[in-house]
């Protein structure tokens, strides 16, 4: 049987090292890549996040509403500190959704528009 290992999610930026800088200093992960079209973050035990250079990217509506552009996927990151961690990511240039549909959940836009979620697991 053949070996399948997801190794990272793809994000379509216009401008793929402004975006890692942003999701570095949001988790901490390192640089193993960076070209001006592709950049390639890891983290701890393999995950990683990849950059790639897409000029016609249009950012997403959240929530959706007819017509528009709408999120197909967004990244949930677990946290211990809800607060704190909003204030982190707000620091680094993330903003902080007005609708709010759960009260252990927290939606943010990275500074390219895709939809991330912070949360308290259970």
């Amino acid at each position: 049987m053949t070996t399948l290992r997801l190794t990272a999610t793809v994000l379509d930026t216009p401008d793929p090292p402004s975006l890692a800088r942003f999701y570095r200093h949001l988790l901490g992960f390192e640089t193993v890549s960076e070209e001006p079209d592709w950049v390639v973050l890891r983290g701890p035990g393999g995950t990683g996040l990849s950059f790639q250079r897409e000029t016609s990217y249009v950012r997403p509506q959240w929530p959706a509403t007819g017509g528009g552009q709408q999120v197909q996927d967004h990244l949930d990151i677990a946290v211990d500190d809800l607060a704190a961690a909003v204030d982190h990511a707000v620091a680094g240039g993330a903003v902080l959704e007005e609708f709010q549909p759960q009260e252990t959940v927290r939606v943010l836009r990275d500074p390219h528009g895709h939809v991330f979620c912070l949360y308290l697991p259970d």
